[in-house]
């Protein structure tokens, strides 16, 4: 019986999907992820889950929408008893890794990860929990704002930057010891970055890369405040842009910066793919984000909005047995999940009726899906769920105190004209609106969002009374097994840490 196979999970946050229509595109200074794209199945349209970090990576890992995993938020407890990829490969026999970002809240902070290799960079209590009950309220301490454009620029070191480093070198090292370890089980390392998320501020390196280049001004120009939507406007409001003057010149700063932490990432990337090549180790290779960034389109920044920029992610995958091509339908990453648990031989008949994605090795093999694909959102800058479908080229959003949205995105890829008034799309409207509404209960989810969010106000107030216990996972570096010590052989010591050995 052969082995099954390693996996390599290679996840960034917050990089635009329209920017790797076929990999990454030809414009961008990314050799690493053009060389993986080569050997992948590219899937051009995918799309997250949720277009916020903490849901969007708990739908990821579980292959479940928000509304089943209850993470509607950066601040919603995902529950240890959903099964996440991690739990299916280990139950299997699987080694499961983690170096990097996943934005768990709650005091699980592994959700089927064996080893976690560093902390995370968010915090993972309930603070940054929205309160629909006071629609309008921002927190500007916690709330995005646009100072990450307005300060958009150069710097050798930044938080980001000393945690994404720090990421990788446990990354490397980790393949170093999976290489030259004894352990028998077949692995997956998941590895997480947080560029090219904002702030856009990037070393010199990779900021130079995009002097003059031909994309750093959005192709649709900011229509100002009162041509938004109404969730454009509750974004607009939610970044507090009546305290900001948003000039060409801070957009271009922010776009280089955005552009430049891509080739900065790439770079990570390579480091890591370069470890798995020189010690001689195979591996599924799976490269995905969690969400998009809409980079001033339309005047929007960031995430948090159903718009292409912001809800659609890259996601390639290389493995035996799938021939590199490039697959147009829509997916999603919930589908990731499955896909994994396929490629690896694993199954998952035990909460197969109960997850939403799909397996993509089907699609991947020329096969044909005719399913939309769902998104949900319920977080900063909304006051009630959202919900949007995506099939054939037609994007389908609604929510129950916005007018609902139909764009054609093959005549229409940025999404100006919404065609859900159009006498000409009756039929195609009528036709989403019935999926939805199977789909959806949407008073129920809005009364399941706002209970989540009373409880966990409570509890966080009342968990900052008194002794304070974080929930923050705390690495643990057993320094006392590594390198040499007392209780250990030098010479065995000296021989099985060697890779390769004997030569």
């Amino acid at each position: 019986m052969s082995r099954a196979p390693n996996i390599l999970i290679l996840m960034v946050d917050q990089l635009n999907g329209t920017l790797f229509p076929d990999g990454p595109a030809a414009w961008l200074h990314a050799p690493n992820l053009r060389r993986l794209a080569e050997r992948s199945v590219r899937f051009a349209n995918t799309y997250t889950a949720s277009p916020l970090c903490a849901p969007g990576r708990a739908s990821f890992m579980s292959g479940l929408l928000p509304r089943r995993t209850r993470v509607y938020d950066n601040a919603a407890e995902f529950a240890s008893d959903i099964p996440t990829y991690a739990h299916h490969l280990r139950r299997a026999g699987y080694q499961t890794a983690l170096s990097g970002k996943m934005h768990f809240v709650g005091p699980d902070q592994l959700h089927g990860f064996e080893q976690r290799l560093t902390t995370d960079i968010y915090p993972p209590d309930f603070l940054w929990t929205p309160d629909w009950r006071k629609p309008g309220e921002r927190i500007d301490w916690w709330y995005h704002n646009l100072g990450s454009v307005t300060g958009a620029g150069v710097a050798e070191i930044s938080n980001q930057m000393e945690y994404d480093d720090e990421v990788a070198h446990h990354a490397q090292a980790k393949l170093y010891d999976l290489a030259r370890g004894d352990d028998g089980r077949p692995w997956c390392l998941t590895v997480s970055f947080t560029h090219p998320h904002d702030p856009y501020v990037a070393r010199r390196q990779y900021w130079d890369l995009y002097e003059g280049c031909a994309h750093l001004l959005p192709e649709v120009p900011d229509p100002g405040y009162d041509a938004q939507d109404p969730h454009g406007k509750r974004l607009f409001d939610a970044n507090d842009w009546r305290n900001f003057d948003i000039t060409d010149a801070h957009i271009r700063r922010a776009r280089q910066g955005y552009f430049a932490n891509i080739s900065y990432v790439d770079d990570k990337i390579g480091q890591i793919l370069d470890v798995l090549d020189r010690t001689r180790q195979e591996a599924v290779i799976v490269f995905t984000s969690d969400h998009g960034d809409m980079l001033g389109e339309g005047g929007l920044w960031f995430k948090m909005s159903f718009r292409e920029g912001s809800a659609r992610v890259p996601l390639m995958i290389a493995a035996p047995g799938l021939a590199p091509g490039t697959v147009t339908a829509p997916v999603g990453t919930i589908d990731i999940c499955p896909t994994l648990c396929e490629l690896a031989g694993v199954g998952m008949e035990a909460v197969g009726p109960w997850v939403d994605g799909e397996s993509l090795v089907p699609l991947a093999g020329g096969g044909v899906r005719t399913a939309p694909v769902a998104m949900e959102y319920a977080a900063e800058g909304s006051i009630a769920p959202m919900v949007a479908l995506v099939a054939e080229g037609w994007k389908y959003t609604a929510c129950p105190v916005d007018p609902d949205q139909l764009f054609d995105l093959r005549a229409d890829p940025q999404e100006q004209r919404n065609l859900a008034a159009d006498p000409a799309q009756a039929a195609r409207l009528a036709g989403f609106r019935a999926i939805a509404a199977q789909r959806w209960d949407m008073a129920a989810f809005d009364a399941e969002v706002r209970h989540s969010q009373a409880r966990r106000l409570v509890v966080y107030e009342a968990l900052r009374n008194g002794a304070y216990f974080p929930w923050d996972f705390q690495p643990l570096q057993r320094a006392s097994e590594r390198y040499m010590r007392n209780h250990m052989d030098l010479n065995v010591l000296e021989e099985n840490q060697r890779f390769p050995r004997g030569e």
